[in-house]
């Protein structure tokens, strides 16, 4: 039997208006790449466009890492420094493990 392996989720909700959606996913390009290269135990990196909002699921190995995650200057400089003009709101975020 495979053990099961627990995977942990950063959700990160943000309020952006349908006319700067296109700009926002374009920063969600610009970063996935280097989050998935350099961000301890990241596993994936997902765009959820929804009628009322934009979700950015990340995937990691743990909850820390998931949480460490947003302290770095890729998370606080580069994308939310990108992704500021286009807030309507401050981010929700959450993290969550599976088991």
């Amino acid at each position: 039997m495979t053990p099961i392996r627990a995977i942990s989720y950063l959700e990160i909700t943000l309020q952006v208006n349908e006319a700067d959606r296109e700009a926002a996913a374009g920063v969600y390009q610009q970063y996935k790449q280097p989050f998935l290269d350099t961000a301890t135990g990241a596993t994936s990196k997902d765009l959820l466009i929804r009628d009322e909002d934009v979700q950015v699921l990340h995937g990691f190995d743990t909850a820390a890492n998931a949480q460490a995650y947003l302290s770095t200057e890729l998370f606080t400089r580069d994308v939310v420094g990108g992704l500021s003009p286009f807030l309507q709101a401050d981010p929700e975020i959450r993290v969550y493990e599976t088991a």
